[in-house]
């Protein structure tokens, strides 16, 4: 009786136990399975989706860049293009001979008239070059005075200039710089007519044509009587020593 119960209980056991490792087999199995699928999917992913978007990433850049050098190339020629014919507003032709070459537009002239300081007959032209270039004026102003409200100017006077000229082709004028001629109303001082009141200058009478003569209002008081202009000089001092000349 008591070796049956023995038998009966010692196989119990060992049911126990092998339910017991197989249970245990089974969990072992399931969490091996898990860690290593887990790691490989997120690896596969990166690396498939990765790869993909720096290379679009460097493709536009690599194209932007192209794009910009293109731009500034370009850009580069039509500067270094312009610069070389002169017409640049840096590293402009500032030589006589481009100057013998090219006149004065009068869209690059500013002009001035005023009173010579110390003198209460000459008055100042002062033709300033604004271009980026040198260019060429003729020797004097063309210059004629008259009464502002008269519908026939043909009666203006016109003053006397130096006589014997010759040389260079043109009086070359840098860029920012003046020319500057000097006219005596009234060189002998007396005399003369009292309905002048305007002065009437066109830079460059050997090219530019009538429509861009400037007017130039003088005054009430003025007295014109045999007139004399100078040539073109680079300083007033110069300018009067010419004027001085005209007429011989």
């Amino acid at each position: 009786m008591r070796t049956f119960r023995s038998r009966k209980h010692t196989a119990t056991l060992g049911a126990v136990t092998a339910v017991l490792a197989l249970a245990l087999t089974a969990c072992g199995g399931d969490e091996t399975g898990t860690k290593s699928a887990g790691p490989a999917d997120n690896t596969a992913t990166v690396s498939s989706s990765q790869p993909s978007t720096d290379a679009t990433t460097t493709d536009d850049k690599k194209a932007g860049d192209a794009a910009q050098n293109t731009g500034a190339t370009k850009t580069g020629t039509k500067t270094g293009s312009s610069g070389t014919s002169g017409g640049s507003t840096s590293g402009g032709n500032t030589s006589d001979s481009y100057a013998y070459k090219h006149p004065c537009q009068s869209g690059d002239l500013s002009v001035r008239v005023y009173p010579l300081e110390g003198s209460t007959t000459q008055h100042v032209i002062e033709v300033n070059n604004t271009g980026a270039n040198s260019c060429g004026l003729s020797y004097f102003p063309r210059v004629s005075l008259g009464a502002s409200k008269a519908s026939d100017h043909s009666g203006d006077i016109t003053p006397a200039v130096p006589g014997g000229l010759g040389g260079a082709p043109a009086y070359p004028v840098k860029p920012k710089t003046a020319a500057i001629a000097v006219i005596d109303l009234n060189p002998a001082g007396k005399g003369g007519v009292t309905w002048v009141n305007e002065m009437n200058v066109l830079a460059d009478g050997d090219h530019m044509p009538n429509a861009d003569t400037q007017n130039f209002e003088l005054g009430p008081d003025v007295k014109v009587g045999d007139p004399k202009l100078g040539l073109y000089r680079s300083t007033v001092a110069d300018a009067v020593s010419s004027m001085k000349t005209a007429g011989n």
